[in-house]
């Protein structure tokens, strides 16, 4: 064999491996009537909005699985984490779909409690069956707010990684940089609930939760 055709079948090799590592497995679509709990703060509940114009209803609209909006206003990752237990039992969700972590960051406490919360209620959807997802919120910036340019902070990526769960990184600090999209400085409007139903959609669809 030529030094030239070794080298192409090396490349080959290298790239069949690099994608295989990059594609990874997707998860099993849910199917339509499945319950998926959307635990969160008031960037979940209908804050500002009309009952129905949250993204959690929009995502079932969309979908067709029965989401139950768990958001409570001015709740922390401690909050909860205290009541997740009730919700489990309660609707025992196939998914769950954590947004948390904002409150935390305006009270300013301290983030290694913030992740140990998030750890914590990871580990008791899953001891229940139900899959997690993961949502980052945009740390409070004041250039960020004036230069319409949020970013989470980087426990999010930790956690995801530590716990093997995925991550929608982009979604809220996406529609939270869009004035247009705010109903104030740190909730989103109708237009904005809208838009993060589409794009957490469309995350789903790529995590393989949503067909």
């Amino acid at each position: 064999m030529s030094t030239l055709a070794i080298l192409i079948r090396l490349a080959l090799t290298a790239l069949l491996l690099a994608l295989a590592a990059c594609g990874g497995s997707k998860e099993s679509p849910l199917p339509a009537g499945s319950k998926v709990l959307a635990l969160g703060d008031s960037l979940t509940a209908p804050h500002g909005v009309r009952p129905g114009e949250d993204w959690p209803t929009l995502l079932g609209q969309r979908t067709g699985w029965v989401v139950i909006n768990g958001g409570v206003s001015g709740d922390t990752s401690a909050g909860a984490l205290e009541r997740l237990p009730a919700l489990l039992e309660e609707h025992q969700p196939k998914l769950v779909l954590v947004t948390l972590g904002g409150n935390d960051m305006l009270r300013k406490l301290p983030p290694g409690q913030t992740v140990a919360n998030l750890g914590r209620i990871v580990d008791l959807a899953r001891a229940t069956g139900a899959k997690v997802v993961l949502l980052a919120t945009p740390k409070p910036s004041l250039a960020g707010a004036v230069f319409n340019s949020l970013s989470p902070p980087d426990f999010y990526a930790d956690l995801a990684r530590d716990k093997k769960l995925p991550l929608i990184e982009e979604a809220i600090p996406k529609v939270l940089s869009d004035t247009a999209l705010k109903g104030d400085q740190i909730h989103p409007n109708a237009a904005g609930h809208a838009r993060l139903g589409e794009l957490i959609h469309a995350e789903l669809k790529k995590i393989g939760f949503a067909g």
